[in-house]
């Protein structure tokens, strides 16, 4: 049939290309409107479909929201005079500490803290430093909580009488003899005071005198700082008398306990006079440190 075509005139070609065309283009327009109807319908739907979505979410943000109570407002930060010892919880709050803060303030007094200076509240736990130069010019200790002022003239008293008790000791350098010196030579020894000196005579009349300086260790509280200001030069002092004091007599040396002098006093019995410590070194009562500590002692008349 389309072969037909070519045997019409060029005004019918004209005529029938030209419907064909207007054909056409009625088509793509029809097509064009419909599509663009169903882009108008899209939307609204999609746009029906949002807002339903959004209402649920509204609403379980409302459901959430009353679930959990509102937090409450900070109270205003109000800065004023106040005693650390004495302000309550409230206050402290009020000042801008947090309540943790507060409370950790509240339990040291309750454990008998007291804060007797402006500096001390400085080391509340806790406490940063821009809070306390915050909180210090408000800060204000009560004269209750102050410490007790010192009385300037008892000091003074005091400082007198030291600056004149070094007065009576003897200048650095000085040596004396350590057998020799009664209570109030051995006192000009600085650091030495009335109680340490007749220690050290007592001692020395227990022992029947000093062999060396460094017996000066064996007494309590004794320090090797005094062994530079003595000597020992009278080396002369009574013996022990091994083959005829009794126990008791002998025990009282502090170089031989009640043991010790038993074991003498039973050697004597046994085997006769002692000539020598060794006779002794087969007794577990004594020891090598224990006969070189007695033999500057130790007679055998």
């Amino acid at each position: 049939m389309w072969k037909d075509f070519f045997y019409f005139s060029k005004a019918d070609k004209r005529a029938i290309l030209l419907l064909v065309g207007l054909i056409g283009l009625m088509g793509i327009g029809n097509w064009i409107y419909t599509a663009l109807e169903e882009d108008e319908a899209a939307p609204q739907e999609n746009q029906q479909e949002i807002e339903a979505f959004l209402a649920s979410v509204r609403e379980k943000e409302e459901l959430i929201v009353s679930a959990y109570p509102k937090k409450k407002r900070r109270e205003p930060v109000v800065l004023s005079s106040f005693d650390p010892n004495e302000a309550d919880s409230a206050e402290f709050v009020r000042l801008g500490l947090p309540p943790f803060m507060a409370r950790n303030i509240m339990r040291y007094r309750e454990k008998g803290g007291v804060f007797r200076t402006v500096e001390s509240f400085a080391k509340v736990y806790g406490l940063t430093t821009e809070q306390y130069e915050t909180l210090k010019p408000y800060i204000r200790i009560g004269e209750a909580y102050q410490p007790v002022q010192r009385d300037t003239t008892l000091h003074q008293l005091w400082v007198a009488r030291m600056d004149s008790l070094k007065a009576l000791k003897y200048p650095e350098g000085t040596v004396i003899d350590l057998n020799a010196a009664d209570t109030s030579e051995l006192k000009k020894i600085p650091g030495i005071g009335s109680a340490y000196a007749r220690q050290i005579v007592a001692y020395r009349n227990r022992l029947g005198g000093f062999y060396s300086v460094e017996q000066l260790q064996e007494l309590p509280f004794s320090s090797k700082e005094f062994n530079a200001w003595f000597k020992v030069e009278q080396k002369e002092h009574p013996f022990i008398l091994v083959n005829k004091w009794s126990v008791e007599h002998l025990r009282s040396h502090p170089y031989l306990n009640f043991y010790q002098s038993k074991v003498i006093v039973e050697h004597r019995k046994k085997y006769g006079k002692l000539k020598s410590l060794s006779q002794l070194s087969l007794y577990e009562e004594f020891t090598e440190k224990d006969f070189e500590r007695l033999s500057p002692y130790i007679s055998f008349d």
